[in-house]
């Protein structure tokens, strides 16, 4: 305390940034002699700003704000492209604050980053704290131990007798087609234009709460302009909340500045709704625990599977189950619904009008016209191979995760990016986050 006593405040913080900016030198140093010892170079420098990242930082979040990241991302990489004066795939940025991160489109990168090295890599801290309000330790936002956890439990809800029966499908479609009926002009037969969107993701949130909980919400029937309803209130918040951790993760390791009180809110809505179908399962856990021991189970009688019941049979952790499940409506939900769009956007448009023909030729003679139906089958959908097609050249033009990202866990290399030509490898730092599409 004494010799604190006699070091004024200002010595104090030079002697602290001194420290800093020489073990910075020091790491740097360490860091370009092992590349080179690698015969590692670096990547080039794209998204020019400041070296804090603030630059950076603002022109994602009006790219997030705009909906446009994808395209955004694309720019940079024809930017790059021409300023190299060749196809750049991977390129090193400056992100909040102070940190170099890189971004990838090689395949071979990727590959290395899930596949080869995958071990090299997690989610990391930046990307677990800001998923962890909504999504808990659920299997999209754990890593290690906990992650293998999770797989061991949702894996074998996912085998083909389990989501091979499509039959739970119709009572939904059938609910779309009666608000699409609302939009027929009763002179002509037909509508005017309708915005799909938002019908396809009441859609899918009704057909995934079947699958997941053992009974739909039903958000198709609520007619526009009806009172709030608690499904409402969920699909609301739970797209809000959603949204808002995409901006958070703008922030890089300041990803709680986005976690504003409206995100919280929005979060409690999710949980809340979620909880009461928690509870009714594990309260019907030990119902038939009781039963048990009173009736003989019949074997005739086939129960309708249902993915909370199953997963409650392996934990009774209610955290742990509205994490999982929460989870997998996020993965159930919003990819079907973004895909569907896609698909009809695609089909949609005069230039593939041909594909728009030939594809309903071929659904009509698989299962017959809207009012002489065949029976629709899992069997059936899998070998219609246009349809197939159709679906993954979809996938293929518009992903439903166009970007993802990783944490090298240690010092680890990727094979391509580096030098002049790109042909290089490139050292990524311990702790160095990655980009990927």
């Amino acid at each position: 305390m004494a010799v604190l006593s006699v070091i004024s405040l200002p010595a104090l913080l030079v002697s602290l940034t001194v420290a800093f900016i020489l073990l910075r030198v020091i790491e740097y140093v360490r860091f370009r002699s092992k590349a080179a010892r690698l015969g590692c170079q670096s990547a080039p420098s794209g998204f020019s700003g400041d070296w804090a990242g603030i630059s950076l930082m603002r022109q994602g979040l009006r790219a997030q704000r705009e909906k446009k990241v994808p395209n955004w991302m694309r720019h940079e990489f024809a930017r790059l492209s021409a300023r190299e004066g060749r196809p750049v795939g991977t390129f090193e940025m400056s992100a909040p604050l102070f940190r170099r991160v890189l971004f990838t489109a090689e395949p071979e990168n990727i590959k290395t980053i899930l596949a080869t090295s995958f071990k090299d890599f997690s989610l990391g801290e930046n990307r677990l704290g800001n998923f962890k309000p909504l999504l808990g330790e659920g299997i999209f936002a754990s890593d290690g131990k906990k992650w293998e956890h999770s797989r061991a439990m949702l894996r074998p809800q996912f085998v083909r007798s389990q989501v091979s029966d499509i039959s739970l499908e119709e009572t939904h479609v059938q609910n779309l087609m009666t608000v699409l009926d609302r939009h027929l002009d009763k002179t002509t037969g037909w509508s005017g234009a309708v915005d799909l969107q938002p019908l396809f993701f009441r859609l899918t949130l009704d057909s995934a709460t079947e699958f997941l909980f053992g009974e739909s919400v039903n958000s198709q029937l609520r007619r526009e302009g009806d009172a709030s309803n608690d499904a409402h209130a969920f699909a609301t918040s739970f797209d809000a909340s959603q949204n808002q951790l995409a901006v958070a993760g703008r922030y890089g390791n300041n990803y709680w500045i986005g976690h504003t009180r409206a995100f919280y809110d929005d979060v409690r809505v999710c949980h809340e709704f979620l909880d009461y179908f928690v509870q009714k399962a594990l309260d019907g856990q030990q119902q038939q625990r009781r039963d048990a021991g009173e009736k003989k189970p019949d074997d005739d009688d086939e129960e309708r599977y249902v993915f909370l019941e199953a997963i409650a049979r392996e934990t009774s952790d209610p955290v742990e189950l509205r994490s999982q499940l929460i989870n997998i409506l996020l993965a159930g939900r919003d990819t079907t619904a973004s895909t569907l769009g896609w698909f009809f956007y695609t089909m949609g448009q005069a230039r593939n009008a041909h594909m728009y023909r030939r594809l309903r030729r071929a659904v009509l003679d698989e299962f017959g016209t809207y009012r002489n139906p065949r029976p629709i089958t899992f069997e059936g959908l899998k070998n219609l191979t246009y349809l197939q097609w159709c679906i993954n050249e979809t996938l293929r033009l518009y992903p439903i995760v166009p970007m993802n990202g990783r944490s090298a866990v240690k010092d680890t290399v990727l094979p391509l990016g580096g030098g002049p030509d790109g042909r290089s490898p490139i050292l990524v730092k311990k702790g160095q986050d990655i980009g990927y599409s």
